[in-house]
């Protein structure tokens, strides 16, 4: 008598658990294994979007692809949303946030090189109604900035670039140009930049996670200037030890994708990222 399909399954997976078949009984005993455990750990932190990852696309296409993603919150960029702003313009940016079940969580990057400019930024913040600035301040104004973090009573990271300014290469240089002001100054931990300018991404979120108020997750293909966006997973990055590290330091701000590869049609490798930075959260 021929045998169905199922019947086959059946047959052949019975015959490899009593046999032992390698394959099949390893992952028989880690599902037990990882029953025995218990319940996965809830992760404290919320996946967000960067703004700049969405430059080549209009604030409909950003939102219709965070809600297809199932992604919440957005750091908002000023070709989304201009610093010059009328009100009905930004209450007409979150309504339509709001319909796509998307949250502006906080404003920038946005470069200050003047006063004036930091006077626009911090008001164009209180304007649009979120208490985080992801700035880059040139290292003369910090001190304004500071003035001005108090004033507002918000919160204020700055954006790391890696190799490719001299401004804020990495968490180091952060960290020390903020750690003796208010502590509502701090840094927009920028992992895959920190790695090009030849850091530790992981180590810096442990030593230095009292001012890492925000930050930006990527994957790079290199330790050095030469280090290229790729996507999440394919990269130098070390995921799993990340994850653990955030949990360790109980980092309970943002991680927002910043996806720098293919910006010109980036879904699939967003997608893609997305997924096994989810995937890497539950299991780490």
């Amino acid at each position: 008598m021929k045998s169905t399909r199922r019947t086959f399954f059946k047959q052949s997976l019975a015959g490899a658990l009593i046999l032992g078949v390698p394959g099949v009984a390893n992952a028989a005993a880690a599902d037990n294994r990882a029953k025995a455990k218990g319940p996965k750990a809830v992760n404290p932190f919320r996946l967000g979007m960067a703004g700049f990852t969405f430059v080549n696309f209009d604030l409909d296409t950003t939102l219709k692809t965070l809600q297809r993603l199932d992604i919440h919150y957005l750091c908002i960029k000023d070709f989304h949303l201009p610093l010059d702003s009328t009100d009905a313009q930004i209450k007409a940016f979150h309504e339509k946030c709001a319909a796509h079940n998307v949250t502006g969580y906080a404003a920038g990057p946005i470069y200050m090189k003047t006063k004036e400019e930091v006077d626009r930024g911090f008001e164009y913040a209180k304007r649009v109604g979120v208490k985080l600035i992801v700035g880059v301040p040139d290292y003369d104004l910090l001190p304004y900035v500071n003035e001005k973090v108090q004033q507002y009573d918000f919160h204020y990271a700055i954006h790391l670039h890696g190799p490719d300014i001299k401004e804020y290469p990495d968490a180091t240089d952060a960290w020390n140009h903020t750690k003796d002001l208010d502590r509502r100054m701090g840094m927009c931990l920028d992992i895959g930049h920190d790695l090009r300018n030849g850091c530790d991404p992981v180590a810096d979120l442990k030593q230095y996670h009292s001012r890492v108020f925000d930050m930006h997750i990527k994957d790079v293909t290199d330790s050095t200037k030469a280090g290229a966006g790729i996507e999440i997973g394919r990269g130098k990055i070390d995921f799993p030890a990340l994850v653990k590290m955030m949990r360790e330091v109980n980092y309970t701000g943002m991680c927002s994708l910043e996806y720098e590869k293919d910006m010109k049609d980036p879904f699939l490798g967003i997608a893609e990222s997305i997924g096994y930075f989810k995937a890497v959260s539950d299991l780490a």
